[in-house]
């Protein structure tokens, strides 16, 4: 059972992860694992963020009207990101969890460099049929290893050049499809408890609550200004993560 600190800590952590993913329609994932990472275990803070993490990306993901294109366009992608999860989750309970945090602290490192950098690649359609298998699997893999959704299946769907509508919709598709193969594995590895399931499923409404605050606060804070100060702080939050990891490991 979590102590109530422990709670409360969980707690502030979905409420900030909420408001983040409400101002910018990602975020919720990575920002909750990148700060539970920091005090509990990696198995831990992936379990603690399934029940968030598939209730607010699932209504992402249903809503937007472009559920039928995305699927007949990307199911490829999205069958290997779900299947190949269980392949990475393995790895929670034959490797040192420092090498795991390790690098989940890279992912997140990388993803707000190059956000920052404003580097983008561009995907043709006549390599996407090859690319989308590619990409789906090496985000299956990486998410089975560290809970992270992000690397490098969000940027393979920046790369297709979709509209923003149906970008946010085919993220939230992608994180749903992860969040549920996520909880299959660790379910599959005996990482999950009661008292685990009952935590996340706690956190779900300050998720929520944070969700509403961000959609508020977007209305009122340049888009642009906030993404750059995000993902300035997942930069920093990788950054410390390694280097906790990388202690551990002396």
């Amino acid at each position: 059972m979590f102590e109530p600190v422990a709670l409360a800590a969980i707690a502030a952590t979905f409420l900030l992860a909420g408001a983040v993913k409400g101002v910018i329609g990602l975020g919720l994932p990575t920002v909750s694992l990148g700060l539970l990472t920091a005090v509990f275990d990696l198995p831990t803070a992936m379990a603690l963020l399934l029940v968030p993490s598939f209730a607010t990306n699932l209504w992402q993901g249903v809503v937007g009207g472009h559920g039928r294109a995305i699927l007949r366009r990307l199911w490829p992608f999205l069958a290997m990101a779900g299947l190949t999860v269980w392949i990475g989750a393995t790895a929670l309970t034959r490797l040192d969890l420092n090498l795991l945090s390790g690098l989940l602290g890279l992912l997140l490192v990388s993803y707000g460099a190059l956000s920052l950098s404003g580097v983008r690649i561009s995907i043709s359609p006549a390599r996407e049929v090859w690319a989308g298998p590619l990409f789906g699997t090496a985000n299956g893999i990486l998410t089975g290893m560290t809970g992270s959704f992000v690397v490098p299946g969000v940027m393979f769907l920046q790369a297709l050049g979709l509209g923003k509508d149906m970008l946010v919709q085919a993220m939230g598709m992608l994180f749903t499809v992860s969040t549920l193969a996520l909880a299959v594995a660790l379910e599959g590895n005996g990482l999950l408890s009661n008292d685990l399931n009952l935590a996340s499923l706690a956190a779900l409404m300050p998720a929520i609550l944070g969700m509403i605050l961000g959609q508020r606060i977007r209305d009122r804070l340049s888009e642009a200004r906030f993404r750059q100060v995000f993902f300035v702080a997942i930069l920093i939050l990788g950054g410390y993560i390694t280097a906790s990891a990388a202690l551990g490991l002396q």
